[in-house]
């Protein structure tokens, strides 16, 4: 089949419309944005969809992922403050803004924010103390973020978050640690013993201090009741009764008699020829009981039972 030179030049056209399009129409995927150079010069950025270009004249440049990636960082060593030799590595979330700055900013972004980040790792965990390393990551996490941000800001990228993910530090020195611990412990454990020792003391004081206190109020209350009862016989003898001081007198011998009988080595008494006073008492005591239970009748009967005195043996001397 024989083409005429028409129809050679309309397969031309169409094969040249084809290419335009090609050249010209350019999709991006969600989460990239793309940009554009004319004669190598940066004009526009491209964002996900469908974009047009002026063919053989713009080209996409970068090809930048607008999504948060993660960045591992490397182990390394750090001389603390203290001379202290750790071995930290960490993890970068960091995100593109602006495609133009990271792309036309900095040559290789992601070595970029690696090296500024174990610098400032570095920086920041260098000027404190093993301690302090150990006991506020926190601290150090959020002061990393704020300085790397910070200087990533130029280049169009967000620095989200910076993580300590190891603190390592040598054998020798965690097993001296362990031991500073443990000797640590032992001295609070004795700390806390002690107190409940200071503790007990002091209660146990103060319950001999309240014993002895309540001890002298009941002699001192005994020692008034005392008094009175000797008052009161003392007024009864003012009066002209001699039968209260006999029975007053009665009463402290038997409560004396009553002492010694209740004593374990005591069963048989011997006592003086002397001690007819003591007997005298006794009759002067039973005087009063007559008096006072005298007329009584309800007094009387089978349940009264007659108190027997004790074997009383005179003595043969």
């Amino acid at each position: 089949m024989d083409f005429s030179g028409f129809d050679i030049a309309i397969l031309v056209l169409v094969a040249l419309v084809v290419l335009v399009l090609f050249k010209g129409i350019r999709t991006i995927p969600q989460g990239f944005n793309y940009t554009v150079e004319r004669f190598g010069r940066y004009t526009k950025t491209l964002s996900p969809g469908l974009n047009l270009i002026v063919p053989f004249v713009d080209r996409v440049g970068a090809k930048m992922n607008m999504m948060e990636q993660v960045l591992d960082v490397p182990t390394q060593e750090i001389i603390t403050r203290d001379n202290a030799i750790v071995a930290v590595d960490g993890i970068a979330f960091y995100q593109v803004l602006n495609a133009a700055q990271a792309a036309y900013q900095v040559a290789g972004l992601e070595n970029a924010i690696l090296n500024l980040t174990m610098t400032n790792i570095r920086t920041v965990m260098g000027s404190m103390d093993l301690d302090e390393l150990l006991s506020n990551r926190d601290a150090i996490n959020e002061r990393l973020l704020r300085v790397v941000d910070e200087a990533a800001h130029p280049w169009g990228i967000k620095i989200t978050r910076v993580e300590i993910k190891d603190i390592n530090p040598p054998a020798n020195l965690v097993e001296s640690m362990g031991r500073q611990m443990m000797a640590e412990r032992n001295k609070r454990a004795q700390i806390l013993a002690a107190e409940g020792l200071k503790q007990s003391q002091i209660l146990e004081a103060e319950g001999r201090k309240e014993a002895a206190f309540r001890d002298a109020e009941a002699r001192e209350r005994s020692a008034e009741a005392e008094a009175r009862a000797t008052q009161v016989v003392s007024d009864a003898i003012a009066k002209g009764d001699v039968q209260a001081l006999n029975y007053f007198v009665a009463q402290k011998y038997t409560e004396a008699l009553g002492k010694i009988g209740m004593a374990g080595n005591s069963k048989i008494v011997l006592m003086p020829f002397e001690a007819s006073s003591l007997i005298g008492s006794l009759g002067g005591i039973g005087e009063i009981a007559k008096e006072i239970f005298k007329g009584d009748g309800s007094a009387a009967g089978p349940q009264r039972q007659a108190a027997r005195p004790p074997v009383v043996r005179p003595s043969e001397t």
